[in-house]
């Protein structure tokens, strides 16, 4: 199990290193955080239906957090989500799984939705980007 865990680990940091290579690596305005571009696609946002129920990664949901939920990215990978349609950002924190519909790459918390001005909209085009 152990090295099971250890190849999976390595192959997840060889992963990382590839898509920065390959897609390039920026830094946001103030030049403190490096951001690596992920994919685009749809996001959607969920809140009050599933707060205090357990998220995929056994923590309770708290729609008041800065949290999302993605497909295969690993629990407790922070993201930068850009609404493309107006350019806000928000940094989050996976902890779920989802969203399940077909073309939607992540699952926002309320907060986080809140953030970037997609409340209204229900669902947004992003750009995801993983934080370094």
């Amino acid at each position: 199990m152990t090295i099971k865990m250890k190849t999976i680990g390595s192959f997840f940091i060889i992963a990382l290193i590839a898509v920065a290579i390959s897609c390039g690596v920026t830094k946001d305005n103030k030049g403190k955080a490096a951001f690596v571009f992920y994919e685009k696609g749809q996001a959607s946002w969920y809140g009050p239906g599933f707060n205090g129920k357990p998220t995929a990664s056994g923590e309770k949901f708290d729609m008041h957090k800065l949290t999302a939920a993605h497909k295969k990215l690993p629990f407790g990978t922070k993201v930068r989500v850009t609404n493309l349609n107006n350019n806000k950002r928000v940094i989050v924190r996976i902890n779920d799984r989802g969203p399940f519909k077909k073309g939607r790459v992540i699952d926002l918390s309320k907060k986080a939705a809140m953030q970037i001005d997609m409340i209204n909209d229900g669902v947004v085009p992003v750009k995801l980007e993983l934080v370094k």
